[in-house]
């Protein structure tokens, strides 16, 4: 629950919102108490700001610790240092992961795992079938275990009628080995949705007409790759602008457009045709590095990566296919040689990945005017 922790960063220009939770840092062997930073853009910073996927990778390894050993040592910076006595934690990888997404969730005006919960139940309600409520018990199930108290706002009966409800009568209630539901009990709770539903029907509400005012699909991360050939299924790495896409510009076709903008920054004829022959994008790079830029390059640069990038997208179709497959999300670019072009873990500008947004723009811009 977000509460009021409400912070935010900014990415590209835009400010993205996001909120931050307590958590421990198992490096080295030491525990350190700190904050997870959780945005909108599905990014997580955890002493780095990385992805979903990384996160989970984190927890997965105790990098973010979810269990604490008895006796282990442990810091909060600049505050205290202390040795674990008995400790005792709830948490698991599942459970803060599945915690995590909700945030996510809550950040962009989605339905969280609760709400997708309760909108269960209210299809149970109009349709009673064993098929309803089997669904409404599966969606209670995947709410994490440390709010379902808190799912129908009630701090008397918590998510007992919830529990009751998505049993059944004689089911076995979720979290209660063993127990199972008396026909009373579960009337009552039949009741008790009845009277919820009758209640928020006549609670004032307002949705916009055209969505949230800000939704965040969750960012896409394109790692370093160095592919030697064009690949059957090449996925987020044909995103690479070292991947082996031939592109023409004008008179000369290029093996990649890291082949033609680093043979379009360099000042003499001969050097760029040691680029273009250059047998990969990695090594055109090199070749360059060891030659002049052309005289006010820095001032063009952004301008003929976004050509080069039209061009490959607009000559390769297949290629655009994958671009577009990535939706609205923020692309986050790594580029260890650049901090302009890559994002760097938040480090960066990120321009290549701003620039492959734009033309993904432009893509889905071309296909709107021809439906």
């Amino acid at each position: 629950m977000i509460d009021n922790r409400i912070t935010h960063r900014t990415a590209d220009g835009v400010r993205v919102p996001g909120t931050w939770r307590h958590a421990f840092i198992c490096n080295g062997g030491s525990y350190f108490l700190t904050d997870l930073f959780i945005y909108a853009d599905g990014l997580v910073d955890c002493w780095e700001l990385v992805t979903l996927d990384e996160f989970e990778q984190k927890l997965r390894c105790g990098w973010v610790a979810t269990s604490l050993p008895d006796g282990g040592r442990a810091s909060a910076h600049g505050l205290a240092s202390w040795t674990f006595g008995e400790p005792c934690t709830w948490l698991t990888p599942d459970l803060l992961l599945a915690e995590v997404r909700d945030t996510i969730d809550e950040l962009n005006g989605r339905p969280d795992s609760t709400a997708r919960c309760l909108a269960a139940v209210d299809v149970f309600m109009a349709d009673r079938t064993e098929e309803s409520r089997a669904a409404a018990r599966a969606a209670y199930l995947a709410v994490p275990e440390s709010v379902r108290h808190y799912a129908l706002g009630d701090m008397d009966r918590k998510d007992r009628p919830l529990k009751v409800l998505v049993a059944g009568p004689g089911g076995r209630i979720p979290d209660e080995s063993g127990a199972t539901v008396a026909q009373q009990e579960y009337d009552a709770a039949v009741a008790y949705f009845e009277d919820r539903a009758q209640w928020l029907a006549k609670a004032p509400s307002r949705v916009p007409a055209d969505g949230p005012a800000e939704s965040f699909a969750p960012a896409v991360k394109i790692y370093h790759s160095y592919p030697q050939r064009a690949l059957e299924d090449p996925g987020k790495k044909a995103l690479r602008n070292d991947y082996p896409a031939p592109i023409t510009i004008g008179d000369v076709t290029y093996p990649s457009v890291a082949h033609a903008y680093w043979a379009r920054s360099v000042a003499e004829p001969d050097a760029r045709a040691a680029v273009v022959a250059a047998e990969s994008g990695a090594k055109a790079r090199t070749v360059a590095a060891a030659v002049a830029r052309r005289e006010g390059w820095g001032q063009v640069r952004t301008a003929v990566m976004a050509r080069l990038l039209r061009a490959k997208y607009e000559q390769h179709p297949d290629l655009a296919a994958i671009l577009l497959a990535t939706g609205d999300a923020t692309l986050l670019y790594d580029d260890a040689d650049s901090g302009f072009w890559g994002e760097n873990g938040g480090r960066g500008r990120n321009w290549t990945g701003r620039l492959l947004e734009l033309v993904r723009a432009e893509l889905l811009a071309r296909q709107a005017l021809v439906d």
